[in-house]
């Protein structure tokens, strides 16, 4: 084995955790090396894991501080996160390149005080945190980012793999089964983010 087989890690976020599925590519095959659930936050409350919604409650000033002091730990957490994943896929012989990461609806969002005066806002507000510190963390790393909407997820795995899409989510049900619960849609579909990362041209890589 001259150079190493590249890997991506998948994500799929939810409030103070994510989903994380590594995948490489074998003979035109996806194989997934690890799955894991990774906290997002030190301690697992909804006060912390909602922390736009906790800040809410707050004035203003403290409100800046909790979301400033949520999204460092959030940010080191990744870190640790991706880096371990790093280690793993080494253990195995594979080298880390790239990451996908499922978006939600990819709007940017306003000013806090703007963020806290909507609830909609409050709840996009809250999963962007944590997706912001693991392209942050995989950017550190040094991996390249894919970035996809969750809505168009099938639909584009669909065409880049040339199947359909029940037909995909059949296979992604079959790699997880050596590794037993939990493989929910999260896994499934941070596992179509990974492959899809790696299937996506080498050139354009983004500038974050």
């Amino acid at each position: 084995m001259g150079h190493l087989k590249q890997a991506a890690i998948g994500f799929r976020v939810h409030s103070g955790w994510a989903a994380v599925v590594a995948v490489c590519v074998d003979r035109g095959a996806p194989v997934v090396l690890a799955r894991q659930r990774v906290h997002l936050v030190e301690t697992f409350t909804y006060e912390f894991r909602q922390p736009y919604h906790t800040a809410e409650k707050m004035l203003e000033g403290q409100a800046r501080e909790f979301i400033s002091r949520m999204r460092t730990e959030s940010r080191r957490l990744a870190y640790r996160a991706v880096q371990e994943l790093e280690s793993r896929t080494q253990e195995q012989g594979v080298k880390l390149t790239r990451c996908g990461l499922l978006l939600a609806s990819g709007r940017p969002l306003p000013v806090l005080e703007k963020i806290l005066a909507s609830h909609a806002l409050i709840h996009t507000a809250d999963g962007e945190l944590f997706r912001e510190a693991l392209l942050r963390a995989s950017a550190r790393r040094r991996l390249r980012d894919f970035t996809i909407k969750e809505k168009e997820l099938l639909d584009r795995a669909g065409q880049v793999f040339r199947a359909k899409p029940n037909e995909l989510m059949r296979r992604v049900t079959e790699l997880g089964r050596p590794f037993g619960a939990p493989w929910s849609q999260d896994e499934k579909f941070a596992t179509l983010a990974a492959w899809l990362a790696l299937a996506a041209p080498s050139k354009s890589i983004s500038r974050s």
